[in-house]
């Protein structure tokens, strides 16, 4: 990984970054954050329980710094959330790592009932002493932005309602039943909701907005955090984004693991080579009305053979010094020409690289290249 942060470091600004070294607000940092940031803070102060909600593909760089020494005293459990997009043959290190430093961490996925009940049982047994003694308690959910708090929420507000149906009240610690407001970019949720999980004790969990801290530490960090979905993409840019992942995956030999998929995915399938009125939009999950149609599905996957034969075979080619700098740019510039006709963007196009790196976002996010952890579990 050394030749990936010299690259970082060569190609990326602190300033076009956004991130400034040595601390102080930048311009990704909304002024809701700031408020929201100065509530958790009041409410930790009277939550009996911390969930931190970690993202599973960067379990170190998710974390809230700020926000560390306050929760060193708290009863916490740290959730590794999007379980089903990290690697779990390197998933399981890093549960060890969290053991090994007295940290109490649980895998998850926020969009599981079973996962998430999971969760739920493990609360109750690190409260169970507390139980006994206080007839009301607090958890508090915190976290980054997109790390997957949301999903979480519904399905604990699934959990409530179903509790409601039983006979127990649904009480807002506001008085008032709302959601928080969310949407798809980070940094969107501005609320802070609560509602009751258990009648006896009684229960209520606080969902907060993500935050992140007013200054990262530094731009690799930065990056993951960016890839990751946590910071938005207009604050480094698509293309930059793209080159980190694609330098992550040359040094780590990454494409030349496919390899031996090639071939056997394509076997059988119809001829959609030119299927006509698809993009990668097409890609994202429908909530309402999930693809019925075979074609569509085999079309994502024809998308992805190509990727990874695009990237797979300029590795394979590849002659120079992946520990080199300048040779991992050139060919990444390379990939970059390969993955424009794997994707089929026009070749004249003047926002080639920009539609490229866009899709190929897309791709890692939805884990269709794979499951993936970008951080490095730390020497114990």
């Amino acid at each position: 990984m050394g030749t990936v942060r010299k690259i970082v470091k060569k190609g990326i600004s602190i300033g076009e970054m956004g991130f400034i070294k040595g601390g102080g607000n930048v311009n990704w940092f909304p002024g809701h954050m700031a408020a929201a940031t100065r509530a958790i803070r009041d409410r930790l102060k009277l939550s009996d329980f911390v969930i931190e909600v970690r993202d599973a593909r960067i379990p170190l760089s998710s974390k809230n710094e700020d926000l560390q020494p306050l929760l060193a005293g708290k009863r916490r459990l740290v959730a590794l959330n999007k379980k089903d997009l990290a690697n779990p043959n390197i998933m399981h290190n890093w549960v060890r790592y969290f053991d090994s430093v007295k940290q109490d961490c649980l895998t998850i996925n926020a969009h599981s009932r079973s996962s998430v009940q999971k969760l739920l049982d493990l609360v109750e047994y690190k409260l169970k002493e507390a139980i006994s003694k206080e007839p009301t308690l607090l958890v508090l959910v915190v976290g980054v932005p997109n790390v997957g708090k949301y999903p979480m929420h519904l399905k604990l507000w699934e959990f409530n309602i179903q509790a409601s149906n039983d006979g127990l009240s649904s009480i807002l610690v506001q008085g008032k039943k709302k959601r928080a407001t969310v949407g798809p970019l980070p940094g969107v949720t501005q609320d802070i909701a609560g509602f009751k999980i258990a009648h006896q004790p009684s229960i209520y969990v606080l969902d907060t907005p993500g935050v992140l801290v007013p200054s990262i530490p530094d731009i690799e960090t930065g990056l993951k955090l960016t890839a990751a979905g946590s910071v938005k993409d207009s604050v480094v840019g698509e293309e930059r984004i793209a080159q980190y992942l694609l330098a992550v995956l040359n040094t780590r030999g990454t494409p030349l693991h496919w390899r031996r998929f090639m071939g056997a995915e394509t076997e059988g399938r119809p001829d959609i080579e030119d299927k006509p009125g698809y993009s990668l939009q097409n890609l994202l999950p429908k909530r309402k009305r999930p693809p019925t149609n075979k074609s569509d599905v085999v079309y994502i996957e024809d998308i992805v053979t190509r990727v990874q034969g695009a990237l797979c075979e300029t590795l394979t080619v590849f002659n120079g010094n992946l520990e080199e700098e300048g040779d991992l740019e050139d060919l990444i510039d390379q990939q970059f020409e390969a993955l424009q006709k794997a994707l089929k963007i026009p070749h004249k196009a003047s926002e080639a690289r920009t539609m490229v790196s866009k899709k190929f976002l897309t791709l890692f996010r939805m884990g269709k290249l794979g499951p993936f952890i970008l951080d490095d579990v730390p020497d114990q």
